[in-house]
Order: structure tokens, then sequence, then C-alpha cells
């Protein structure tokens, strides 16, 4: 296949938005999820990459935590949100509120004005969406731009429509107030933290403006089903207002809606700047080509059509998030702030990084594909930083949460560091990571979710012994994964520290990158919780979930060493040692890739003396593991990750560290693919194979030159030009065994 022969398609047609929205069916989920981790927890988001507000269909009402607005079993609709859930988690949504269109007599108790839909009667894109509401002889169809939103009705007989505006606080607090005379409707609800400072303020709102196209001729306020005409509510239980309009058979009724988190000025600046009329269709195609742009930066050529589905489907739930946070001004709430309104110089200021997950993969996608958003993602990093005194763990909400373990806004920004990406402070970043790395935080500030969690005994004993259970924190005690995760973070923090020649944390920071040894058992070749006394947890339970790993078991968590592969396997015996345990876990079906700390697992064969292994499993893992149906993604997408690994697995590298420059190597999904790189380069890929089956690396060349490594810089990577894969249903075992060939690591 010629990857010149490429042509242009209309990519957003083979996006899956309802996929994730079931639960999972496929099989590592069946056997290793429970409960909320069996869903994907993602929502038919209408949006543009990166947005500030998703816009989707609402079945789930409120902003219960593990409930997305939108399950696929659901069968009854309750409106359309502008929604902040973060997508494919289990937080909770935060700020949104839902216009619900009704006919007939006004009614404002979601019981009574709940209405059954079809998904057959549903069209589900990235840019639009549409559904019939027969019990009401409607038509709803709504696009989205970054911040903003216009939503089309279209009535099927003469009768009355009401619209019904509601601020979605389960706390009863918001505001909402009505503007007749200029047809616009405005309000706010506040939200609130979640995990460490649950419940506090979170210090900003979602802000919203409706501006309806038509004058409507009734209008009020209602609380908990009660009705009243008047313009205006504040902090009341169930609130919200409706306009009333008459109107015929075919005729339309058009919104358009602006949202901010500043302020109501802001989201009005934000409708006013994105969309300028009312030209539906127009705005349409407009939001379509920005998909059709940001999707189009990978092409992929492949028979395939399942396989084009999936891939450009997880393409697009990979860019949900990180979310812009500021107006189109420039103002933005102030990280952990209360209420403070802040100005950028320059650039956008981004929140809701799921980061214990995205550092992985999700966010080095983006160093490849969108630089400038990196840049602008680690210059938000800072700010956090700055405005709030700590660097966060894990930013969402716009606040601190210490949710999950690790410290891995530490190792995003040495990911983009490592790959050139430096447009912004560097030692300013390195302070605040420094700060993090070797210092706890004051007892006020700890509790407020500054800081590593049990980094005093991290740095006492070189590991997390069982006796501290680690009270501060949503995720407590998971002792040994902290350890193994604040090893790799200590790595990558090492590597800036070396190349900003900060020698003495260089070598300190490298020798706590081995830490995790500490917590190894080498008497069952894995990790296992240790006492102060360093005598082991009995009885030992390798394949079993326990309390000192966080969301997995040890045999599975053993195999988080990203900095240090070869030394894992010199603990185990040797390479040959470390292929063997990585056959058990899958003999055994306990790779669970719904769980992110083990999605490196299938690519650590490549330090093996079989690589070939690593090409058989992430094959299997792409089959397995992805669908695109509404049950077909493995457990919660965590705001893209599972679906970037589909990304990058079919593309065929994967940074399994992504504290380094190298993406590890495997057999490409697809015939050919280009991408299209920053600044116009184009990385041309080819998979030759005499049959769809051949799975099996016999050899690569990049530029027409044999190319024995398994694994490819990023410098590489970024430069461009064409690399081949010349494939067969046999492994070669000899391909890519040399130990010159393998990946670097800590330690050889």
């Amino acid at each position: 296949m010629c990857v010149a022969g490429l042509q242009a398609q209309d990519l957003t047609s083979y996006v899956q938005p309802l996929s994730g929205t079931a639960s999972s069916t496929t099989r590592s989920a069946a056997k290793h999820g429970a409960s909320t981790e069996l869903n994907a927890n993602t929502m038919p988001a209408v949006t543009l990459p990166f947005g500030m507000t998703q816009w989707t269909a609402e079945t789930r009402q409120s902003e219960t935590k593990c409930q997305p607005p939108y399950l696929f079993k659901d069968s009854m609709l309750t409106g359309f949100r502008a929604s902040h859930w973060l997508s494919g988690s289990c937080t909770q949504d935060y700020g949104s509120f839902t216009l619900m269109p009704i006919t007939g007599t006004l009614k404002t108790l979601p019981a009574d004005y709940t209405t059954p839909f079809s998904h057959q009667s549903e069209t589900t894109l990235p840019h639009y969406y549409r559904v019939d509401l027969p019990k009401y002889h409607l038509i709803t169809e709504l696009t989205a731009t970054t911040r903003a939103a216009m939503l089309q009705f279209t009535t099927q007989k003469a009768d009355s429509i009401y619209l019904l505006i509601t601020p979605n606080s389960d706390r009863n607090e918001g505001f909402i107030k009505i503007d007749a005379k200029r047809g616009l409707i405005w309000g706010y609800n506040p939200a609130h933290r979640l995990y460490q400072g649950w419940g506090k303020p979170a210090g900003f709102s979602g802000y919203f403006v409706v501006q309806v196209e038509a004058p409507f001729s009734a209008w009020g306020v209602y609380s908990d089903g009660k009705t009243k005409h008047a313009d205006s509510l504040h902090n009341a239980s169930n609130m919200g207002a409706y306009i009333g309009f008459k109107l015929q058979a075919g005729n339309q009724l058009r919104v358009r809606v602006g949202t901010s988190f500043t302020s109501l000025e802001g989201a009005f600046k934000n409708l006013n700047a994105e969309i300028k009329d009312w030209n539906f269709k127009a705005l349409v195609a407009q939001n379509k080509q920005v998909w059709e742009k940001a999707l189009g930066q990978i092409s992929i050529e492949t028979a395939n059509q399942q396989y084009k589905r999936i891939f450009y489907t997880s393409m697009y739930h990979a860019m949900q998030q990180p979310r812009l946070f500021n107006d189109v001004d420039g103002k933005y709430p102030q990280f952990s702030g209360n209420y403070q309104v802040k100005q950028l110089s320059g650039g956008n200021y981004y929140d809701d990084f799921s980061m214990w997950d995205i550092y992985r993969g999700q966010m080095p996608l983006f160093e490849i594909l969108k630089p400038n958003l990196v840049n602008d993602c680690v210059r938000s990093m800072i700010l956090k930083g700055q405005q709030g005194g700590w660097l966060p763990i894990f930013p969402c909400w716009n606040s601190y949460t210490a949710a999950m373990v690790g410290d891995h806004v530490t190792a995003f920004i040495s990911s983009a560091y490592v790959r050139g990406i430096r447009n912004y402070d560097v030692n300013e970043a390195y302070r605040l990571m420094r700060q993090n790395a070797f210092k706890m935080a004051g007892d006020a500030d700890y509790k407020d979710g500054k800081g590593r969690r049990a980094l005093d005994s991290y740095l006492k004993y070189g590991y997390i012994p069982v006796e501290d259970s680690v009270p501060e924190a949503f995720h407590k005690k998971e002792q040994v994964s902290r350890t193994l995760e604040y090893a790799f973070d200590d790595y990558a923090l090492a590597q800036i520290a070396k190349g900003l020649g900060k020698t003495a944390d260089y070598q300190v920071l490298t020798a706590r990158s081995l830490n995790y040894r500490n917590v190894f058992d080498p008497s069952v070749k894995m990790v296992r919780g240790r006492y102060i006394d360093k005598h082991w947890v009995d009885p030992f339970r390798g394949s079993s979930k326990e309390f000192y790993i966080t969301e997995g078991t040890p045999q599975q968590y053993t195999f988080y060493t990203p900095q240090d592969v070869k030394g894992l396997a010199r603990l185990m015996g040797g390479p040959q040692q470390l292929e063997t345990q990585l056959d058990k876990l899958f003999d055994a079906g306990e790779y669970w890739h719904g769980n992110e700390p083990g999605q490196q697992i299938p690519f650590m064969y490549n330090y093996t003396p079989s690589p070939w292994k690593t090409q058989s499993h992430v094959k299997q893992v792409l089959e397995d593991e992805y669908s695109d149906g509404p049950g077909g993604l493995s457990g919660n997408d965590d705001a893209g990750q599972i679906s970037a690994w589909y990304v990058l697995g079919s593309l065929g590298f994967y940074p399994l560290n992504p504290a380094s420059d190298q993406y590890l190597l495997t057999s490409p999904l697809f015939d050919a693919y280009r991408i299209t790189l920053p600044g116009g380069k184009q990385l041309k890929v080819m998979a030759h194979r005499k049959s769809v089956g051949d799975v099996y690396i016999q050899s690569v060349k990049l530029n027409g030159v044999a190319y024995s490594k398994s694994y490819l810089t990023h410098a590489a990577l970024m430069k461009g030009g064409v690399l081949e894969f010349y494939l067969g249903d046999k492994p070669n075992k000899t391909w890519a065994t040399k130990a010159t060939d393998q990946p670097q690591s800590l330690t050889n």
C-alpha cells in the first residue's frame, strides 16, 4: 500500500460518541473490573477539542460522583446538559446546567417532564447531535464551539413550547435571572471540591448566558415544582427558569449559549466571540471542519472499517481533556482561589488533568501532535503552583485534590522537557517540582491536598512501610504503589536536574529512583508490602487485590518500573526471567488493561530475548480490549488515557517510560498511515504484509536504511520521513534481540 494514495476522508463519520457509554464488554474488564470500574464513563459529547464545555443529552440528573450525565442503558431523557464532566472518569460533574424543551402544559418537576427517546432516533457526532422526542413532537439538534453552543428545536405540530433552564446544583445553590426585554437568561452554579477538601467551595462557578432568537411570551422561575412569575431566583431547591413560546408546525426555535468560569460577563463575551449569527447549519459545518482537521492529523489506511471507527473514536476521546479554562479575553479563575480572576499574558490556561492516568500516553501523544498545547499545559501547572504555593498532584476542578498516588505532574513536565518542549520558565517549574520531592507541606497545607502524601516515610525508609496508613488521602494506604510511583517521579525530576546542571540533586534523585528495589521480594519475584523492620506482609497473595496496592494486585504492579526495566529483570534473575514472569501474567489472564499502571506491560518484552511477544500481545490487546460498540472500552477511560493507548498501540509505538525520549516499537495495525507533524513535516509509515494475519516484525527500514532497534527516539520521529515495517506470520526471533538494540534503562 502506498502512503501517497491516502485520500481525504470524512473522518467525523467514523467517530462513535456512544462508545464507552455502557458497561465494558472486554475480556480483562470481565475478569478484573468491578462496580464503577466496569464503566468507561464517557458521554456523547458535542464539543471542540479540549473545549471549556461539552454538551450532551442528559439521562441522569444531578452532579453525582461516578455518574456520567448519559448512560446508554437509559431510555428516558431529561434535557441537554452543558457539562464539565471529566470524560471517562469516576468523579463528578460541576458548574453544569441543563436545557429542556417541552410542549403542551408547563411542567417543572423532572418526574413529570422526562421523555422517552430511542437510540435509533439519535445522530451522534463530535460536532453535532440530534434526537427525536416523540412525546413532545420535537426534534432537538445541537452543535458546540469551544466555549459556546447553539441548540435548534423544530416543532412537528402547533403547540406551546417551554424551555426549562436548570442550574444543576445538588446543594440548592446558584442563581438564575431572566431579562425578557433582551431575550436573555443567565445564571451560575457554584463548583465544589472533590477528594481532599471534599465539599468545600472550589472558588469559581459555572456561568452561563442563554440568548433566544425569538421573543418569548411567558416566563418565570420555579423551585421544587412550584412556579412563580418572577425574573430571578437565588439558592433554592431544584430551581430554574422557564420561558414560553407559541409555535406552528415546522417552526424552529434557536438558542445560543455562552459559558465561562469567571463571570456572567465572560460568558456573554465568549458567546459573542464564538457564535456571531443564528445560522445553525453553517455553525455545524464550521465545527465539523475543526474536527476534521484535528482528526486528520493522523490519516490511516486500512480496509478494516471497524479499525477506523475505533481509531478515530479514540482520537475524539483523547481530545476531551485537558479542559480550556480561560475566556476569550484571557481571564481565568485563580487556582485554588476564592473567586479571584487572573489575566493571562498569552496562551491558554488548562485544568482537569487526570494526571495519574494521562502522563503515561495521552499527554505524550500531544507532545507529538500539539507541542504548543503542551507548553500551555506546563505554563498552567506553573501558575497553579505559584498561586497555591505547591505544585498540584492531580489538578482538577481548578483545585488541589491529592487524588490517586504518585506525583505525576512532575512526570508530565519531565516528559515535555526531555522532548525539547520548553517554552516556559523551566527553572520555576523545577523549583516547584523540587519542593514536592524534598519537602513535606505543613499540617494545614497537607490536609488541604498539597505535597506528596507520606513523603516523610518515603524519605526516611526508602519506601513507605505499611505502618503508615497515609490517612490524609482519598486513596489511603497503597504504600507499595506509592513507593513505586515516587521512585519513577524521582527519576523524572532527575532528568531535568541533569539538564539544568544541578548535579547534587541529580545524584540524590537518581539514587531514589531505585527505591522500587526496597519493596521487591526476591523470594516471590514480586513487589510486596513491607514493615518498618523490613519483614514482609503475610500471607502473600500475588494475584489478589491487596491494601498496599492501588486498584490492582502485586503481580500486576510488579512491572511498574518504567525507569529501570533492566534493573527489574536483574532482580528477577535476568532478562529471561523477566520474560517468564511476563508470560505467567498473560497466561493466567492477569493482565488488566483497564488499570493504567499495567498498560506498559505488553511492551516490556522489548527488554527480553523475545520482543516478538510484544507484537503478539499488543495486537491481542487491540483486538480484545477495544470495540466500536457502547461497551467497547475496557474500563474508565480516565480523561482519554485508555483511548490514547489504542491510538499509540495501533500506530506501533508507545512511551513505556514517558520521561525518556524513546518510544517502544511494535507492529502497526494499519496498512499505512501518515502523521502531519508541527511545522508541516510528515512521518509516513507502511506495514508490508502478505496477509491480514501477518503481525510479526521481520525487519524495519527508516528512510530506506535497515533499522534494528526496538525503539524510536522522539527526535527521529519528529524529523518525519518514511518508516517501513516488513511483517510475517511467524516471529523473527533475531530482530532487536541484542542488548544494544534494546531501549534504555536506568541501570544495565
